[in-house]
């Protein structure tokens, strides 16, 4: 396929995979035509193949997902590892139904799995992941073990907003979620104070 549909199916901006190209970074086979059409020569994993995979939450993100791409890319070519796959995707990381991630854990033909960070995998629960792929003879490798929170506020929304809905019903879930989150974001002493002003106008009214 040309590298502009490639670049188009991995949210890369097509000009940031012709550089790629031009600098002997492009992750998958590609060449050039007499014309100068540059054509990528997707191949299917094979066992041990390296997969790099990269995640954002929202499509405001897709900026950031091309440039976590690259960082990915660099850091491959660095470690002198061979990219047979990269898999970007749009989701929270609170989402275990990832269609693309699935896709990606399920094939046993992928020994290795890179992501810069561990929460691009999940926001939890990698370690289990992590060991079943152990299980199967396979790897995962966290570029950077830090934790990003970038969208930790977003993951924590969903996560309420859905215990919310459970508790209170759909309507008023997404504002007790929210009125949660503005909660923990006070400092202990403010909080404090806000119960006690409760408890106090509790025993004036009784």
């Amino acid at each position: 396929m040309k590298i502009s549909d490639w670049a188009r199916q991995q949210h890369i901006h097509p000009r940031t995979a012709q550089r790629w190209f031009e600098a002997g970074n492009l992750p998958v086979p590609a060449r050039r035509l007499p014309s100068g059409t540059i054509l990528v020569e997707e191949t299917s994993p094979q066992a041990g193949k390296v997969a790099l995979y990269a995640r954002v939450s929202s499509h405001d993100q897709r900026s950031d997902l091309e440039r976590q791409v690259g960082r990915l890319v660099e850091w491959a070519a660095g470690h002198d590892l061979t990219v047979d796959m990269t898999v970007a995707e749009v989701g929270s990381g609170m989402n275990g139904a990832r269609p693309k991630l699935r896709r990606l854990l399920a094939d046993g033909r992928v020994g290795t799995i890179v992501v810069e960070h561990r929460d691009r995998l999940a926001r939890l629960g990698s370690e289990y992941i992590e060991a079943a792929l152990l299980g199967a003879g396979r790897r995962l490798v966290v570029v950077d073990p830090s934790e990003l929170e970038d969208d930790l506020v977003r993951d924590m929304t969903e996560v309420l907003t859905s215990l919310c809905a459970r508790l209170y019903g759909r309507r008023s879930a997404h504002t007790r979620a929210h009125r949660a989150l503005r909660c923990a974001e006070q400092p202990v002493e403010a909080q404090t104070a806000q119960n006690r002003g409760h408890r106090w106008r509790a025993e004036a009214d009784s």
